[in-house]
């Protein structure tokens, strides 16, 4: 079975994740597709097949014989989809032979233009797939976890080289949870993969440092009327404390590894307001800065209105991968080479994001992340294409035979 016809199956499973939940996994309907998956790994033969119950789906495929003392590889992908756009009654079309012109959707006005988006002219003759323009594809991460199943499926059919391959399967990636209860000792790897970027070919090691911000306000109210010398308007305080930020460090105004301050959220009155940031920056040095620079800001306003009056909040989210893989490059390396014997050419970008391999390489398995051939993902202007699956497919053959 070729890895997009997984896809256009998996992708009928509505997966969306809830950031306003507090549960684990944050929606129950994301254990449908875990059992699903977990039934489909027995069947190819797996062992140790489990769904944990917070919904992480693990998997062994044991050493051929001969390559028992491989480090043990691990491949990991996500199940839930994006709470940007809608993701069930997912309907995914196939476009043979796609012409990389202009392609209308049945709904919802949507046309996937080579004028707004170009890599669609690199697609000319291939197998496109997308949803119907009503609901986003949700390649992103289905089409990972497609690529890994099919990947498994040759090794096991070809009897091809191998150690002992990890799998697992998480869920709630897409709000920031992916990694909160993954049983990292559990799941049994030395090193690991997640394919869960975009163009195939990608290999992304490097990310930004995150942060997240609450800047909370305490102002004065006075009838205004008689205001004059008494009122504190913390709205106005606020918006003094944004002013103070760089202009042009936002990401309107960024790109590559240029780090930005994004406000993300505001409310208030005069009595109390509060600004909601995240902060990015690759560089260590830099992401230090400015944290300093917000909380220099917040003690002098607080020296100019009176302690107490601006509070800031302040709360590492992730770290720069780099710093994790540099001492296990062979990573890069050998995804290098598996990539090129894909018959594609490495592409090498900074993230501007983070990635659960982040989180896990933090925690002491290194992990990189491999582009799954998808684009435009958490919308309805995604697709994919079958060939780009294939491809991603092959890479991951070739890891476990490199790892063997």
């Amino acid at each position: 079975m070729r890895a997009c016809d997984r896809l256009l199956n998996y992708v009928k499973y509505h997966t969306t994740s809830d950031p306003s939940s507090e549960t684990s996994p944050s929606t129950a309907r994301q254990f449908a597709f875990a059992e699903a998956l977990a039934a489909e790994l027995r069947g190819l033969g797996l062992s140790d097949v489990r769904v944990s119950p917070d919904c992480y789906v693990y998997a062994v495929l044991p050493a051929a014989p001969g390559h028992e003392d491989a480090p043990g590889l691990g491949f990991i992908s996500h199940m839930d989809t994006s709470p940007d756009a809608g993701g069930e009654n997912v309907t995914p079309l196939v476009h043979e032979q796609y012409d990389g012109r202009a392609l209308r959707l049945p709904k919802g006005g949507v046309i996937l233009s080579p004028e707004k988006f170009p890599f669609l002219a690199r697609l000319r003759g291939q197998t496109l797939i997308t949803a119907d323009g009503s609901t986003l594809l949700g390649a992103d991460d289905k089409a990972g976890i497609a690529e890994i199943m099919t990947a498994l499926e040759r090794i096991i059919a070809g009897d091809l080289p191998h150690g002992r391959l990890c799998i697992a399967f998480t869920p709630d990636e897409e709000i920031g949870r992916g990694t909160e209860h993954f049983d990292l000792e559990g799941f049994g790897a030395a090193y690991a993969y997640t394919v869960d970027g975009s163009e195939a070919g990608e290999i992304e090691y490097e990310n930004f440092n995150a942060a997240s911000a609450v800047v909370t306000v305490r102002g004065r109210a006075i009838h205004p009327g008689s205001a004059k010398d008494l009122m504190l308007n913390a709205q106005n305080v606020a918006w003094e404390f944004h002013a103070a930020l760089p202009e042009f460090d936002r990401p309107e105004h960024t790109e590559g590894r240029e780090g930005f301050f994004h406000l993300t959220s505001m409310m208030g009155d005069v009595t109390m307001a509060k600004l909601g940031y995240i902060i990015r920056d690759h560089d260590g040095e830099s992401f230090a800065r400015r944290k300093f620079l917000m909380r220099h800001i917040a003690g002098r306003l607080n020296e100019k209105y009176g302690p107490g009056t601006v509070t800031l909040e302040l709360k590492d989210s992730y770290h720069n991968m780099i710093e994790q893989i540099r001492p296990h490059f062979h990573l890069v390396e050998n995804a290098r080479k598996a990539i090129r014997a894909a018959g594609l050419e490495p592409i090498e970008l900074p993230i501007r994001g983070g990635t659960d391999g982040a989180m896990l390489s933090y925690r002491g398995l290194p992990c990189p992340n491999l582009g799954t051939g998808g684009f435009n993902f958490h919308g309805p202007y995604e697709c994919i294409t079958a060939e780009k699956m294939d491809a991603v497919v092959k890479v991951l053959v070739g890891l476990a035979a490199l790892y063997a």
